[in-house]
C-alpha cells in the first residue's frame, strides 16, 4: 500500500533540500511538501518528484501547519507521516501529529529534546551525568545561579540549536555585559550552565520503537564554542573507524539511559557530550533529529551509504539497515582569517599535492564570497580513508596548509 507523507521544509536550504530529495526517493510512498518559499524556487527534477505543494506564512507555526496536512489529506488521501528535519520544527510537528493522529516523536518527548533547561532536569533525574545549569527570568536570578554554578559559565537560549547565541562567562564582569547584550525574562529565559572543560564529542543513534540499533561516533577538534570565539580557528570533526572501541563503552551506555529518560521513539538523534580530563563523561545536550554541519554527509562517507536515504527509510518506513564502518572520515572547516570578502585561498595546491588522494568531497570558498557567521566557515573539504590516524593526521596538515583570506 502506497504511504501519503509530507515532508516540512520552511526555507529550501541546501542540506534542507538533501533531506527532501532522499525522502522523495523512498519507493512506495507519495510525497507532498509544505514550505514557505514558493514550490518552483526547487530544482524543476526535485519539483517533478512532488505528488503535491502547499505554501505557508510560516512553517514552523503548528496551526498553519496542521491547516496544510489536512489540505494535502483531503486531495492525497490519509497522511501516514509527517517529518522534517530542523531542530526548530520537532516540537511544531509533534503537535501537528497528536492532533491529526499520525505516528511519530509525542509532544513531551519533542519538548524534552527541545527545551535545553528541561532536557537537563530530565536527564539528571534519571542519573545521567550532565552539567550544572539553571534557568533565569531576571538579571537577579542569573547572577544567584552565577553563584552557585560557578564561573567559568556557559549562557545560551534553552532552546538553541548548535552553539548558535552561546557565550562563555569568564567572571562576574563578563556575566554584566551579557545581561546587558541579552537581558532575561520570564517569556526569555536565559541558561546558565557549567563549562566542561574537556573533549568534545557527539554520539548520533538510530532507533526504532525506542531502542537504539545503532550509533556513530565523532571528536570536535576543538569545540564549536572556542571555534566561535576564535575566529582564527578552521574546526575540524574526525568520525573514527573504531566505533565500538571499548573507550566508548561508558558513552554508549550513558546514551541508552538518556534517549530512553528523554523518551525518544523511532528516529535519529544527536547528542554532544564531553569526556573530562578525570575521564569522566558529560552529556551536554540531545536533539531528536539528524545531525547539522555536513554530519549526515560525513557518515555517508565512513560506511559507504547514503545516508540521507537511510534516515527518510528510518522515518517513513520505521525500517533501518545497519551499515558496517568501513573508513574513518573526517571535515575540516575552511575559515576566513580577516575582515570583508573572500579574497583567495593560500596553500591549496601543497594540500592538493599532500592529501588530495584522501578527498572525497570539498566545497571551496569563492572569490568574493560573503564571510559566514557560523563555525563552519566559508568551505569545507571531506577526508576518508580505512586509518583513523591517517585522517586525523590529514585534516591537520589540511587546516595547517589552507587559509582563506577575507578583504
Amino acid at each position: 500500500m502506497v504511504k501519503n507523507v509530507v515532508f516540512v521544509a520552511p526555507f529550501f536550504l541546501e542540506t534542507t533540500l538533501r533531506f527532501v530529495a532522499a525522502a522523495a526517493s523512498v519507493p512506495g510512498i507519495r510525497l507532498a511538501l509544505i514550505s514557505q518559499d514558493p514550490v518552483q524556487m526547487l530544482p524543476a527534477e526535485l519539483r517533478g518528484r512532488l505528488s503535491a505543494h502547499r505554501r505557508v506564512k510560516d512553517g514552523l507555526d503548528p496551526d498553519q501547519i496542521t491547516v496544510a496536512v489536512q489540505a494535502l489529506s483531503r486531495e492525497m488521501g490519509p497522511v501516514s507521516r509527517v517529518l522534517g528535519a530542523l531542530e526548530e520544527l520537532q516540537v511544531p510537528l509533534a503537535v501537528v501529529r497528536r492532533r491529526l493522529d499520525i505516528p511519530g516523536l509525542s509532544v513531551e518527548a519533542a519538548r524534552n529534546f527541545r527545551d535545553k533547561s528541561r532536557m537537563k532536569d530530565v536527564l539528571r533525574a534519571a542519573g545521567v551525568p550532565c552539567a550544572k545549569h539553571g534557568l533565569a527570568g531576571t538579571v537577579s536570578e542569573a547572577k544567584k545561579l552565577a553563584a552557585e554554578i560557578g564561573y567559568p559559565m556557559v549562557a545560551k537560549p534553552p532552546a538553541g540549536a548548535g552553539a548558535r547565541n552561546t557565550f562563555r562567562v569568564e567572571d562576574a564582569a563578563s556575566l554584566d555585559q551579557c545581561l546587558r547584550l541579552t537581558p532575561p525574562s520570564p517569556a526569555q529565559p536565559m541558561l546558565l550552565e557549567e563549562f566542561i572543560v574537556g573533549d568534545e564529542h557527539s554520539f548520533d543513534a538510530v532507533s526504532i520503537g525506542g531502542k537504539p540499533v545503532w550509533h556513530s561516533l565523532t571528536r570536535y577538534y576543538p569545540g564549536p564554542l572556542e571555534v566561535l570565539q576564535n575566529p582564527w580557528i578552521q574546526w575540524c570533526v574526525l568520525l573514527p573507524r573504531e566505533v565500538d572501541h571499548p573507550q566508548y563503552n561508558d558513552i554508549r551506555g550513558v546514551a541508552v539511559q538518556a534517549l530512553d529518560a528523554l523518551g525518544m521513539g523511532t528516529g535519529l538523534s544527536h547528542m554532544e557530550w564531553f569526556r573530562r580530563k578525570d575521564g569522566s563523561i558529560a552529556v551536554s545536550e540531545v536533539g531528536a533529529r539528524p545531525p547539522g554541519a555536513q554530519f549526515t554527509t560525513l557518515i555517508s562517507y565512513a560506511h559507504d551509504v547514503d545516508f540521507y536515504k537511510s534516515w527518510a527509510n528510518l522515518m517513513i518506513h520505521d525500517a533501518f539497515s545497519p551499515p558496517p564502518r568501513a573508513y574513518a572520515a573526517g571535515i575540516a572547516f575552511l575559515r576566513g582569517q580577516g575582515r570583508g570578502r573572500v579574497k583567495g585561498i593560500r596553500g591549496l595546491e601543497q594540500a592538493q599535492k599532500e592529501l588530495g588522494h584522501l578527498v572525497v568531497e570539498a566545497r571551496l570558498p569563492r572569490q568574493g564570497q560573503a564571510p559566514a557567521s557560523s563555525y563552519e566557515g566559508e568551505g569545507w573539504v571531506v577526508l576518508r580513508h580505512p586509518e583513523t590516524r591517517v585522517v586525523q593526521e590529514g585534516l591537520r596538515r589540511l587546516v595547517s596548509h589552507v587559509q582563506v583570506e577575507l578583504g
